[in-house]
């Protein structure tokens, strides 16, 4: 189920409540705009946010903390509010009689108070009466436009944070400067090939672009875009682009390639063709080549690779995931990366997730990135990932691209930083299993 509320409305409401997420319950449209389908999904759940949609563009619902049952009684809550979007900004009115917060009606949905209820009669329509145990204006609230286009009922659960971090990290300048030499030294253990070529996947507004532009900052010493990033509906690259990172203004090329894509998207014949993804790993494609999701690549494409080398290969695949999205992936889209996923394993090519805006899935980490290894919730979309796309844990790294900041940071450096190195383990297995089929070879010979 998807929700309907935007990230940032998400990111508004939590923060009303400390370290918590929502977990979707119910969905009117989905289960139906009835009060046995409202209880059915969220009796005996707590606490709830319940959110109502009409046509005129208003959201707005309530909160309790007490489990919502069929007793037909009120229930005290003195925590329980109502409340009402006006563009982001959210407005708040707490209940003025906590006796009366809520009532549990069988044949509604969420029932506060005798002043708003959702589904009020098993029907997509809604009861306003301001000054029965809460104080609203009804034009603010809802716009006096009671028909509900859809309802929404999410539990609101903490999200754990633990005392020391699962993954060891060490937030020092030293550490940074350790893993940007560690980069800079590195060579591949196959003297035909320079440098290590990443090829980063991911839906439309991942971040993948934003990853390279990050990567690009910090050994620069300033934050900059050179790939083109942003937040769009549809993938703003739409060339095939290969970026190699200098160390330094002017400095020599470190031994990694990143290979830029057009986004996935979930719909046919729209962002990446698949059999252009087979093309990039197998070395075809060559740098600027301008995507055409009705045609894929074909050999007699300007600049085609028809004889390709090791070191035009991709010697590690990085899918880009925005962690905000993990547990709202279409399922089009999902389908699309495990065709892609069967692809790379069957080259055997090394795989790894990029977890991206882990700050804005999360107010614990956004307080402090430091805190990503001690959330339960960052925790928890790492291991949903990791199961989506058939990767290890060890193979999903979090990370904080450069998006809006103007100057470097330390903590961000050292994740990202992080992940690289992981990019450059994976390609040096890849190299040995590569070694080994070569030396396996001319044994037999």
């Amino acid at each position: 189920m998807n929700s309907m509320l935007t990230r940032s409305q998400q990111k508004t409401i939590c923060s009303q409540f400390g370290s918590v997420k929502l977990q979707l319950l119910y969905k009117a449209s989905i289960h139906g705009f009835t009060g046995a389908a409202f209880h059915k999904r969220c009796d005996n759940c707590c606490p709830t946010l319940s959110v109502g949609y009409n046509a005129s563009g208003y959201v707005f619902g309530g909160y309790t903390k007490q489990p919502f049952s069929q007793s037909g009684h009120y229930v005290h809550d003195d925590q329980a509010f109502l409340f009402t979007f006006s563009g982001e900004k959210l407005r708040n009115y707490p209940v003025t009689e906590p006796a009366y917060a809520v009532r549990m009606i069988a044949n509604s949905g969420p029932y506060f108070g005798e002043a708003l209820v959702l589904v009020h009669g098993s029907k997509a329509v809604v009861y306003s009466c301001p000054g029965n145990y809460y104080n609203f204006n009804a034009a603010e609230m809802h716009g006096n436009d009671l028909k509900l286009t859809e309802c929404e009922v999410y539990e609101v659960e903490e999200i754990p944070e633990f005392e020391k971090p699962w993954r060891p990290m060490v937030w020092e300048n030293e550490k940074r400067t350790e893993l940007m030499d560690s980069i800079k030294f590195y060579r591949p253990m196959i003297s035909s090939v320079p440098q290590v070529r990443v090829l980063l996947i991911g839906p439309v507004g991942a971040g993948k672009s934003s990853f390279f532009n990050s990567i690009n900052s910090l050994f620069i010493g300033y934050v900059s875009n050179q790939a083109i990033a942003g937040s769009s509906t549809t993938s703003l690259t739409t060339k095939f682009r290969t970026y190699s990172v200098k160390a330094g203004r002017g400095g020599k090329p470190l031994p990694i390639i990143f290979c830029d894509t057009m986004g996935l998207e979930e719909n046919t014949g729209a962002g990446l063709d698949i059999d252009d993804i087979i093309s990039i790993l197998k070395g075809h494609l060559p740098d600027s080549y301008q995507f055409n999701p009705s045609a894929p690549l074909h050999p007699e494409t300007s600049g085609y690779r028809k004889s390709p080398g090791l070191k035009d290969e991709i010697h590690c695949v990085a899918y880009v995931t925005d962690a905000c999205k993990v547990s709202i992936m279409p399922t089009k889209l999902e389908l699309k990366l495990e065709a892609i996923r069967r692809k790379v394993n069957s080259m055997g090519i090394p795989q790894l997730v990029l977890l991206t805006k882990v700050d804005e899935a999360c107010s614990f980490v956004s307080q402090d990135i430091r805190n990503i290894y001690k959330s339960g919730y960052i925790e928890e979309m790492m291991q949903e990932v990791s199961a989506r796309l058939g990767v290890p844990m060890s193979c999903v790294v979090p990370v904080k691209n450069y998006s809006k900041e103007l100057e470097l940071d330390l903590n961000c450096d050292i994740l990202l930083l992080t992940a690289v190195i992981q990019m450059l383990r994976a390609a040096d297995s890849y190299f040995d299993e590569l070694s080994d089929r070569k030396s396996n070879i001319e044994t037999k010979e």
